[in-house]
């Protein structure tokens, strides 16, 4: 099985011996859609990855869903032009009865018609981030708002790969990882993947590979990938006019279309569509941290 089809997904059942993390409720599956969480490096670039491929999931006609997994709640900003609600904090003003919520409440309509929602997060220094993913599936499974997705891609917080942060693992169908060809977000990298490792054992998710961004070149990426089993599947270069993207407010679809704005919409549509027909797994491992050390730089 290499595609993702929605039928022949492993069952999932909790988690082995050793998790410390909350468990999620087994039931609450998403079940209707592909599934993709995007991980990487803090500030390596997932918003903006994660914002663009959703738009490009929307231009190839499909009904797309972006749940930001951050309690800086900003993933979605590019495609609704504001700071969304947190579905912890819509849930608290109800005092938890979520019978009381409508869904314009927490998920509003983004560019190109992705539907956003965000997450957010606990308190600094208290709570779990997997429950706070779990509340929001939750959510959504009870508004019956799953039902007419076709997509779904979970942005999630930094590297942190935590018992609660790993948890969209456990409803994802492929894991990305963004990544700069650089030591620090390929160190962090192969953490990643030492958790996609992990999960893979109890639940469906598998490594799908990885998005170089902020990248004009990627020979320590690829350096990485022939050691560890992975591949890369989009390269964005670090151009300025993302960054002006994000001071604006805007995907790059929205932005004046220069050559390089429509290099880069290409690169996007054409990895949504890779994505979409179904990737390869990617028989990926991660490495020790000395063998990292020694295997990257230059001679």
């Amino acid at each position: 099985m290499n595609a993702i089809t929605l039928i022949d997904r492993a069952p999932r059942r909790a988690d082995g011996d050793g998790s410390v993390q909350v468990h999620l409720d087994p039931t609450l599956k998403i079940d209707t859609a592909k599934v993709f969480a995007v991980y990487g490096k803090g500030g390596i670039g997932k918003s903006t990855t994660s914002s663009n491929l959703s738009v490009a999931f929307a231009k190839l006609g499909k009904r797309v869903l972006q749940i930001g997994c951050d309690p800086k709640h900003d993933s979605t900003f590019t495609l609704t032009k504001t700071l969304m609600p947190t579905v912890i904090d819509v849930l608290e003003s109800v005092n938890f009865h979520s019978e009381e919520l409508r869904p314009s409440d927490f998920m509003y309509e983004g560019y190109a018609g992705v539907q956003c929602v965000e997450a957010g997060g606990p308190p600094a220094g208290t709570g779990c981030g997997g429950y706070v993913v779990g509340q929001t599936v939750k959510l959504l499974k009870e508004h019956r708002l799953l039902e007419d997705t076709d997509v779904v891609i979970f942005d999630v917080l930094g590297d942190v790969v935590c018992g609660g942060f790993a948890a969209p693992l456990q409803h994802a169908d492929r894991a990305l990882i963004v990544a700069a060809n650089d030591f620090d977000s390929i160190f962090a990298m192969n953490r990643i993947v030492q958790a996609i490792q992990a999960k893979s054992k109890n639940y469906a998710v598998r490594l799908g590979g990885v998005i170089a961004n902020r990248s004009a070149d990627v020979d320590q990426i690829e350096k990485f990938n022939q050691r560890a089993g992975l591949r890369t599947l989009a390269r964005f270069p670090d151009l300025d006019v993302i960054r002006r993207s994000r001071l604006k407010k805007a995907t790059l679809f929205e932005m004046d279309e220069s050559p390089e704005v429509l290099a880069v919409q290409r690169e996007y549509l054409e990895l949504a569509e890779k994505l979409w027909s179904g990737v390869e797994i990617c028989d990926g491992h991660s490495l020790k941290d000395r063998e990292i050390f020694d295997l990257l730089g230059f001679d």
